[in-house]
């Protein structure tokens, strides 16, 4: 099976236009599934039946894998099970009729206003590093981006005199507006900090990490635990945190669920509607703690 999973990949690089993340995650669940299935002395993608891969699940389980994973490795066997079949290589789809796990939803973890603005004052803006931290961390906070998103803008896509960001995603791209704290600290970073850190080379990327490279996910994932740590946090902060947190800001303070669909590049926004739910939940504590009979 190992041999046929490389052109299964470039099939999601070159026509599905998959995102990187996306491969990794197809590519890490197929080897390891094609693993199991050589241990099993399943070595020919024609013989992989709906048993060996309903076997490869209850061992996933087994070995304490959340539901999730479960589910995304599922996933990951559909779409190659069914590429695999319309290439004509098996006489039956054995995916088909995989059943992911149930997965329960779980409410985002979200910053409180204070913690956000704490979160995004521990950077030191004596620094070209520190500038360049404020900056992202205002642009993350003030977009809501994807951070993706983020490391992945340009210094063309935006435009400081009129405060908006071109993000673009898998599918589309998205004008969003942003205030005067982000483009303060973004037009100080450009101003004094870029060239520093780009130590003479040339960028297209807005955000470059100390060495001029462009800046990665695993790098901004860092900094961030770092300043969370400064602060004092104890919320598990991820990069997504903040994308969280700029949502349920906007909806508990009166912003229109379409709009932060838009913002947020949600297709459908029953996505967006999480938000909505976490403000009624935050008035249901309110009402709670301050209401005599509550």
């Amino acid at each position: 099976m190992e041999n046929t999973i490389p052109e299964f990949i470039n099939y999601l690089m070159k026509v599905k236009n998959a995102s990187a993340s996306t491969i990794m995650s197809y590519q890490r669940d197929l080897k390891k599934l094609s693993v199991f299935l050589e241990e099993k002395g399943v070595e020919r993608i024609q013989d992989v039946t709906a048993t060996n891969l309903n076997s490869y699940i209850l061992y996933l389980e087994r070995e304490g894998f959340s539901a999730s994973t479960v589910s995304r490795n599922i996933a990951s066997m559909r779409a190659f099970f069914r590429f695999e079949y319309g290439q004509g290589r098996m006489q039956e789809d054995p995916a088909a009729d995989l059943k992911a796990p149930h997965v329960e939803k779980k409410s985002p973890e979200i910053l409180s206003a204070e913690e956000a603005a704490l979160l995004l004052d521990q950077p030191d803006c004596h620094t070209p590093k520190g500038l360049r931290d404020k900056a992202m961390l205002e642009l993350l906070y003030a977009t809501g981006m994807r951070v993706t998103e983020l490391i992945s803008v340009k210094e063309d896509d935006l435009n400081l005199d009129f405060g908006y960001v071109v993000c673009r995603d898998e599918e589309k791209e998205r004008v969003i507006p942003f205030g005067n704290a982000a483009k303060e600290a973004v037009g100080k970073y450009k101003t004094d900090a870029r060239k520093f850190l780009l130590k003479g080379q040339e960028s297209e990327y807005l955000f470059t990490n100390c060495s001029g490279s462009p800046m990665s996910r695993q790098g901004f994932w860092k900094l961030i635990k770092q300043y969370a740590v400064k602060a004092h946090i104890t919320a598990d902060i991820t990069p997504h945190t903040l994308r969280h947190s700029f949502a349920a800001h906007l909806v508990q303070n009166g912003a229109d669920l379409k709009s932060v669909q838009e913002m947020l590049g949600h297709s459908d926004i029953s996505t967006t509607q999480v938000y909505m739910n976490l403000g009624f939940s935050k008035i249901k504590s309110v009402y709670a703690k301050a209401h005599p009979r509550g």
